[in-house]
């Protein structure tokens, strides 16, 4: 079984986010959504479901039009696919150039591929940093789709996105500080300003590792010196049952987490 995490640049229009979710069909298992970032995260089961999510966002948004704290590249910004219970990443893979190809048939929309490990293959954000410089993409047009942009297409293992606000607005220099405590071999970081506040959006890309419980005791590490507090967490999309029963159930709350958010509850559903 795959599992494919769309992110698209709309996070605010219900109408719109509702129409892209019928698209997505019966293989749709979560949608978060965020207005600050313009952005939604679409959990999805299977290949199918995101190429209809794919034609409805393509015909229904506008890159040209986007604006939100949350760096894009197109509509269909990022699609990994994740290998889950006795899949493999080849199968990943498969699918990854697959819809890639398809993409660029259909659509003639661009593609940046990117691979599951971390120290011989392309990475999102390298992609993030040199498309359209110093890096051309790997499919498709040489130029951006007029109103789809390009795509960022990947195989890779579950992580999960996770996102710490905090009680008041770090200066550059507090914030390049965050950064670079929080960041490791496990932590992806950013640190973006909404509403006044400075939030510290993460992805956690080893969570057997390094979960949520880790991540937010990194954060309040890094802050405790600068004199504020974490406002509160926020957990983008699901996290797999195994990594949940790790941290203990009295966090789940301030976490952000619980059964009702995971892979597997979400599957049981049907």
């Amino acid at each position: 079984m795959l599992e494919c995490v769309a992110n698209v640049s709309e996070g605010r229009d219900p109408h719109r986010l509702r129409t892209l979710s019928e698209a997505a069909g019966a293989g749709l298992l979560d949608v978060h959504s965020d207005a600050d970032h313009h952005r939604s995260v679409f959990t999805m089961i299977g290949t199918d479901a995101v190429r209809r999510l794919t034609d409805e966002a393509i015909e229904l948004l506008d890159v040209n039009r986007h604006s939100g704290v949350h760096p894009r590249l197109g509509v269909i910004d990022v699609v990994p696919f994740v290998p889950l219970g006795s899949s493999t990443m080849s199968e990943a893979l498969k699918a990854r150039d697959e819809y890639g190809a398809w993409v660029v048939d259909t659509h003639r929309v661009p593609v940046f591929f990117y691979g599951p490990d971390p120290l011989s293959d392309r990475q999102l954000p390298d992609i993030r940093r040199n498309a359209w410089r110093s890096l051309q993409p790997d499919l498709g047009p040489a130029t951006p789709h007029p109103t789809a942009g390009a795509i960022c297409v990947g195989a890779r293992r579950p992580l999960i996105a996770y996102n710490v606000w905090l009680d008041s607005l770090l200066t550059d220099d507090e914030a390049r500080r965050v950064r670079d405590d929080v960041r490791s071999d496990a932590i992806r970081v950013l640190t973006l300003t909404i509403d006044g506040r400075t939030q510290v959006t993460m992805n956690l890309i080893d969570p057997h590792r390094v979960g949520p419980d880790v991540a937010y005791a990194s954060v309040d590490a890094a802050i405790t010196r600068l004199g504020t507090t974490i406002r509160r967490a926020e957990l983008v999309g699901l996290i797999e049952d195994e990594v949940l029963r790790k941290i203990p159930e009295s966090e789940w709350s301030y976490l952000d987490i619980g059964r009702d958010r995971t892979i597997e509850s979400r599957l049981a559903r049907g």
